[in-house]
């Protein structure tokens, strides 16, 4: 039987299941077993972010290079 194809977290809903997995093991309520999965589970999602953040800094740098005499501006947060 064919396995049903499952869709990649954006960065920022695999950064909040990740946060929430920590938060819950942090409780120490789960077993040894629960604790595993989640841990797998955080390893997974960490390493998506990983991928995520890396193909954002390569964009950042192949537009940088498009304009290397461009001012830097100081990054605002709250402005995005």
């Amino acid at each position: 039987m064919p396995r049903k194809k499952v869709s990649k977290p954006s960065f920022e809903e695999a950064l909040n299941e990740l946060e929430s997995l920590v938060e819950t093991m942090e409780q120490g309520d789960l077993t040894l077993e629960e604790s595993l999965k989640s841990f797998e589970r955080g390893v997974e999602l960490a390493n998506s972010c990983q991928l995520a953040l890396k193909s954002a800094e390569q964009k950042v740098e192949i537009l940088s290079a498009n304009t290397p005499n461009a001012k830097l501006e100081p990054f605002d947060a709250s402005q995005s």
